[in-house]
């Protein structure tokens, strides 16, 4: 019902949504410009995953597979152009849609792995969970996150920093 209701409040206050939609493009463009290395209004396909997440979503790789699919090229070039880009991320923007986990949610989700509740997980630990459950993380994505998240003198993770460390600021 609630959405019902945001729904009719918008509709009845055109300029609001002009205006988020004016911000979520000026936004995108910034973000698009900075991977734009020939300031020609294309990016590196390999490149949209950063931009989309710099502008705080956070799809999972099937979701972002599938993003990079709905803006490209019939004839895939390896670039993507801001014009096909645009309209695609400014309706995941107003739809809010790969919003970042709450941080209470990531804490349990700790918990669970951790049942002895250390605080910490050890390296091994991670990358058993990280690699064999669920969707498995990459070897790229894997050492990206090892060298953010294990402490070297202990070896391990101390998830509730990590956790701060992680998450998105909404303000």
């Amino acid at each position: 019902m609630a959405g019902a209701r945001g729904a009719a409040r918008r509709a009845r206050s055109p300029a609001h949504g002009e205006i988020a939609v004016a911000e979520f493009h000026k936004k995108i463009r910034d973000a698009f410009e900075v991977f734009d290395h020939e300031s020609n209004n294309t990016v590196d396909v390999r490149e949209i995953g950063t931009i989309i997440r710099s502008l705080g979503c956070c799809p999972s790789e099937g979701e972002l597979h599938d993003l990079i699919a709905e803006v490209e090229e019939e004839e895939p070039t390896g670039y993507i152009r801001l014009e096909k880009f645009l309209p695609v991320m400014t309706e995941i923007l107003l739809e809010r849609k790969y919003r970042p986990i709450p941080e209470d949610s990531l804490l349990r989700a700790f918990e669970v792995l951790d049942p002895a509740k250390r605080g910490f997980l050890t390296k091994e630990e991670l990358i058993k969970y990280m690699t064999e459950e669920g969707e498995p993380f990459s070897q790229e994505e894997m050492e990206e996150m090892l060298s953010a998240a294990i402490d070297p003198e202990s070896n391990s993770i101390h998830y509730k920093d990590y956790i701060a460390m992680m998450v998105v600021d909404e303000n």
